[in-house]
Formats: structure tokens, sequence, C-alpha cells
């Protein structure tokens, strides 16, 4: 059973929370092209713990799987329109937003693997996804991108549109090489679509404090790619992987655990910088 409840999609543009604030979003994409190192439980925590500040914040699915959709309660077999159709120039974005009780949600299913080869064909493809957000940016603090676990256009387009990028981290030897090569790919966004793009950091996830292995990438990571490991790290536990069959974050899942509040730690910081930089 799906338990999220949304406003009509046709209804977006009539809702009074969306009158224009003058604010452009601080957009985030959420990368690693190593799947299974909690991308979208990232992406879905972060969300929610900094919606419960009070900021507005979008969060959008660039994944084909879905995974994001799913974990806030969505039925992507059952969506009449997502950001598939957004990027094959069917509707607005706006069109496509949910208003779910921990954030709105730009939804995916399974269509978005067309939508990329459909990117691929086409003239400035990398700045799809920065075009479409252009019509809803005014009207969030925060948009953040959950990315498909590959360096392919979708993922391109991500870091195209983001002012920054957080990298999930599972604490093994396996993800670890993979961070060296999305640095790479980063480089190249800079250079080629995106000369702001910056790494916020990276996030320890799957954490577990008794091992030594994860006590010892945790401490080479950043050392190696001298980047900021966020603090605090995120410990395994069995209810990340419970939270998305009940259709909720974490933090509306189990609201005291040491998962939630990490991921309210680390939004603190995420938010903590914006105000500083102002």
């Amino acid at each position: 059973m799906w338990v999220a409840m949304s406003c009509s999609v046709g209804e977006y543009w009539r809702r009074p929370r969306f009158e224009g604030s003058g604010i452009v979003a601080r957009t985030i994409a959420i990368a690693n092209q190593k799947g299974g190192v909690a991308k979208t439980t990232t992406a879905v925590a972060l969300g929610a713990a900094i919606a419960e500040t009070g900021a507005r914040v979008l969060l959008v699915d660039l994944d084909p799987q879905a995974s994001l959709s799913y974990s806030l309660g969505l039925d992507p077999d059952s969506l009449d329109v997502t950001i598939h159709d957004v990027l094959v120039g069917r509707v607005p974005i706006g069109k496509t937003i949910h208003q779910l009780a921990e954030a709105d949600v730009v939804p995916s299913n399974i269509d978005l693997a067309g939508a990329e080869a459909y990117l691929l064909t086409r003239t400035g493809r990398e700045y799809a996804v920065k075009t479409a957000l252009e019509d809803v940016e005014v009207h969030y603090n925060y948009i953040i991108m959950d990315c498909p676990p590959s360096l392919g256009v979708l993922t391109i387009n991500a870091l195209t549109a983001a002012n920054e990028v957080v990298i999930p981290l599972q604490c093994e030897a396996l993800s670890h090489r993979g961070v060296g090569q999305l640095l790479e790919t980063i480089e190249d966004v800079r250079r080629i679509t995106n000369k702001h793009l910056q790494v916020r950091g990276i996030i320890a996830t799957m954490y577990d404090p008794r091992t030594q292995h994860s006590r010892q990438i945790l401490e080479d990571v950043g050392r190696r790619y001298s980047i900021e490991v966020m603090q605090p790290p995120v410990r395994k536990s069995i209810r990340f992987a419970e939270a998305p069959r009940a259709g909720k974050s974490i933090l509306r899942y189990a609201s005291t655990h040491p998962g939630a509040m990490a991921y309210r730690e680390i939004a603190r910081s995420l938010m903590h910088e914006q105000q500083r930089l102002g």
C-alpha cells in the first residue's frame, strides 16, 4: 500500500505556498556512481530534515529505478506524469510536482530510461534539467536531486544544474575506489558546463564503528581527496530499510533514531554553510 498524500499536480500553481519569494533555490546533487551506498536514503533524509526547519524543499528523482518516489509513498507505476515527461518536452516541471507530507517531489519511473536515450540525441542535452528547474527555483529554498548509480547523461544533467555535490560513501573499499572517478567527472563538468559547481562533502553511510575497516576508510577518504567528511557518520541500521516500505523518511518513521538525528545534524551543517556564505 502506498500511503503518500499529495495534491493534484494540476493544482500546483494555485497553491498559496508557491507565491514567488524572490529566492533562488540552492541546488544540491546527491551523487555516487556506485549503487547501494544510500544515495536515495540521503536525499530523502536531508530533504526531510531541511523541510522540518520550515524551509521549502523540492526533491527531484533522477533515477529510472524511482527509489526516491517509492520511498515517499508514491507508486511509480501509476503516475501520469514524471520527470521523464519534462525532459522530453511534454509538460513543464510544475505539472509533475507532488506536495507530500515531508517535502515536494518530482517523481520518476522506468520511463526515465527512455528520456536518457532521447537526451543523447539532443543539442545541449547536459542542460535539460537545469532549464526545467528554472521554472520553479524561485519557489524553493532547496532543490535536492537524487542521481542514478552511473555517470551517464542524467547524472551529468544533475551536476550541471547543481550548486553543490554531496557524495554518500559506504565505508568499504569498493565504494571508496569510485570516489576518484566521480571527482574526475565533476572536474569535467566544471570545465565544460558548470564552472561554479562545488563538492560540499562526503557523508559516511552504513558506518559500523565497531570495525577497524570502517574507521580506516573514513579516515583515508577525506585525506586522500581533500574533501570534508561531514559529521556525524550515519550508522548502519535496519530502520533505513524499513522506512521506505512505510513511505516515509527515517525522520518521520523513527524520529528519535540515531540515524535520523545524524541526518538532522548534517542538514544543519549544510544550512549553516549557506547562511555563512550569504
